[in-house]
C-alpha cells in the first residue's frame, strides 16, 4: 500500500510536540489547580471547561511517544495496543476539545438569550449529565480506534496512523472520514449561531440601556421595583420613546 511520507514533518514536528507538552501540562496544572482551589461558585460553564481540562491533561502524555514516532521517520516500536491507545485518545481529545467548547458556547447563549429557560435553573447536576452524555457520545464516535490494528507497512517501518490514503471504502474509514467532517461543520455552525445571537443581544440591551440614561439612578438601585415606581418609569419612557420616533419620521422626510 502506498504509505504516507512526510520528511518536513519528521524534522518539524517533534520539536514543536515537546513544547506543547511541556507549556500544555503547565497551562493545564494551572487551569485545573484555578478550579478546584479558587472557584468561589461553580457555574456549569466551569464544569464543561474543567472536562476540558483533564481531557487536555490526558493527552498530553502522548505526546512525546508521537514525537518520537516522528524522529523515527515515522516508525512506530510500542507495539500494538499502545498504538491504539494513542489513536483513540487523540481522536477523543480532538472531539473532547470541540463539544465542550460547543456547550460553553450553547450555555452562554441560554444565560444571555433566554434567561428564563428551566435549563438555566438546573444547576451542576444538569451540568454533570451532560458532560457524562458527552463523554458517551464522544467513545461511541471514536471506540472504533480501539477495536482494530493501525500499522502501515513502508520498508522496514511500522507506521501507526488512525488515516490512510490506501484505506479503500471500508464502513470504518468511511465513519472516520464523516465523523472528522461532521465534527467539524456542525460545532462550527452551532458556535457561530450562539455567537451572533448573544453578540445581537448584548447590542440590543446596551441600545435600551442608552434609552434609560435620563432616568434618575434610584430607578434600578432597588431590584424590586414596585408597581408604582414601575408605572412613572414607563411614564417617563413613553415621551422619550415618542420624541425620538418623531425625530427619526422627520429624518426620513
Amino acid at each position: 500500500c502506498c504509505a504516507f511520507e512526510a520528511p518536513v514533518l519528521n524534522r518539524f514536528l517533534p520539536p514543536v510536540l515537546i513544547l506543547e507538552f511541556m507549556f500544555g501540562l503547565m497551562g493545564n496544572v494551572v487551569a485545573l489547580w484555578m478550579f478546584v482551589f479558587h472557584m468561589d461558585s461553580w457555574q456549569p460553564n466551569a464544569v464543561y471547561l474543567t472536562h476540558l481540562a483533564v481531557a487536555d491533561s490526558v493527552v498530553l502524555f502522548c505526546l512525546p511517544f508521537r514525537a518520537d514516532y516522528y524522529r523515527r521517520g515515522q516508525d512506530w516500536l510500542y507495539g500494538d495496543v499502545p498504538c491504539r491507545v494513542l489513536l483513540f485518545l487523540l481522536a477523543a481529545n480532538r472531539a473532547a476539545g470541540i463539544f465542550f467548547l460547543t456547550a460553553v458556547a450553547v450555555d452562554r447563549y441560554l444565560k444571555i438569550v433566554h434567561p428564563g429557560n428551566r435549563i438555566n435553573r438546573m444547576g451542576l447536576g444538569y451540568a454533570l449529565w451532560v458532560s457524562l452524555g458527552l463523554w458517551g457520545l464522544i467513545f461511541l464516535a471514536t471506540g472504533y480506534l480501539l477495536a482494530n490494528e493501525h500499522f502501515f507497512y513502508n520498508g522496514n517501518r511500522t507506521q501507526c496512523e488512525s488515516f490512510n490514503i490506501c484505506m479503500g471504502f471500508s464502513p470504518l474509514s468511511t465513519w472516520h472520514n464523516a465523523f472528522y467532517v461532521l465534527q467539524f461543520f456542525l460545532p462550527t455552525a452551532i458556535v457561530a449561531f450562539c455567537t451572533t445571537r448573544i453578540a445581537w443581544q448584548l447590542r440590543v440591551r446596551t441600545l435600551d440601556k442608552k434609552e434609560f440614561e435620563f432616568l434618575p439612578k434610584s430607578y434600578f438601585m432597588n431590584p424590586q421595583m414596585s408597581e408604582p415606581s414601575a408605572r412613572s418609569v414607563e411614564a417617563s419612557f413613553i415621551p422619550k420613546v415618542t420624541s425620538c420616533w418623531g425625530w427619526a419620521g422627520r429624518g426620513r422626510e
